[in-house]
């Protein structure tokens, strides 16, 4: 559900250099929309709810994106793209953005001539099992049946794990979660593997949660991070501080509760006053008005709300903060100045 491979794609990259040539911040306040890539549906991160309405994580991040640049969180199309689809969707200007649990690699960022604007979940790949399988460790899976999803680095970091402890096993190839969690519950798969926060979103779909386990062994590093063309600086500037300003919010204790209050009047807190725009003139400097970054908190909250609701421990995903906490609490969250 997310790292395509596609190294050498020289149609990608050509697409990349020449879709990037325009100002993307331009035309999406002239088409009034934002055009955001995310999953085809991975509960807790973007998929539709009932009513057909986009929500998750990756979902808030898209929204605070289009709040800051159009004042309307929900001026987005949502393009729903595949591991292998969602590269092509982006080099080709199908979409503006692309908020899909997608790795930040030095391929992607240099060979496919792409631009990652910050890391918004620090994951690792892992695997799920039937706990009537007895397994306690990944280890313990030599000869097993494994679900993977092709074309993707998951499948790569597979191969490595297995080889490096000398066991063997079969791939049951998949090409989209859905499929993954249908061919796994038919017991087609005695492994499901992809990235815990995925695998998290999988189990909570389940009709018995507790009849499946995540084993503890995190085989890669898994930096998930929104990403836009190479080429377009302005436009990566807007992504990136829009993210940095859900993730400074949340460390200054802006929240969606206190922001009307705080930004009614400037404050004694400096970096407060110049994130809500009351202080300064950091918008202009983005080519947007100086309450940018007010309406991208005021869309879901700060960084830690948005977390929190999506796929945080209070909800049916149960994803503990971990290495997503701020700095100050350990974590390896941390926002450059806004000054």
């Amino acid at each position: 559900m997310k790292k395509s491979v596609i190294f050498g794609a020289l149609t990608v990259a050509g697409l990349s250099a020449g879709a990037a040539a325009a100002a993307t911040l331009d035309d999406v306040k002239a088409r009034g929309k934002l055009n955001c890539g995310v999953t085809t549906g991975l509960v807790g991160f973007a998929a539709p709810d009932a009513n057909g309405e986009w929500q998750g994580f990756d979902v808030a991040l898209c929204r605070a994106v289009a709040a800051a640049v159009l004042d309307d969180p929900t001026a987005i199309e949502f393009v729903p793209t595949t591991g292998k689809t969602r590269f092509t969707a982006l080099a080709s200007g199908e979409i503006d953005m692309l908020a899909r649990n997608t790795t930040w690699t030095l391929s992607r960022d240099v060979d496919l001539k792409f631009e990652f604007t910050g890391v918004n979940y620090y994951d690792g790949q892992g695997f799920m099992v039937p706990k009537a399988l007895g397994v306690s460790s990944a280890k313990d899976l030599d000869g097993a049946t494994v679900c993977v999803q092709t074309g993707t680095t998951t499948e790569l970091n597979l191969a490595d794990y297995f080889r490096k402890n000398n066991i063997s096993y079969e791939p049951v190839p998949i090409e989209t979660n859905a499929e993954g969690n249908q061919q796994y519950l038919a017991g087609a798969c005695d492994a499901y593997t992809t990235d815990m926060s995925g695998l998290a979103s999988t189990r909570a779909t389940f009709e018995t949660p507790g009849d499946h386990v995540l084993l503890p062994e995190i085989i890669s590093k898994e930096p998930l991070a929104p990403l836009v063309r190479h080429g377009d600086s302005e436009w990566a500037d807007v992504v990136r501080w829009t993210l940095n300003a859900l993730i400074a919010a949340e460390e200054a204790g802006i929240t969606s509760a206190n922001i009307g209050e705080l930004s009614a009047q400037a404050g004694d807190a400096p970096e407060v006053n110049r994130i809500l725009g009351t202080e300064g003139n950091l918008g202009e400097m983005l080519g947007l008005d100086n309450e940018w970054a007010k309406r991208a908190i005021m869309a879901g909250g700060n960084y830690g709300e948005i977390f929190e609701k999506n796929i945080g421990e209070g909800s049916p995903i149960g994803l503990a903060r971990g290495l997503n906490a701020q700095w100050t609490d350990g974590g390896l969250l941390y926002s450059p100045p806004f000054r």
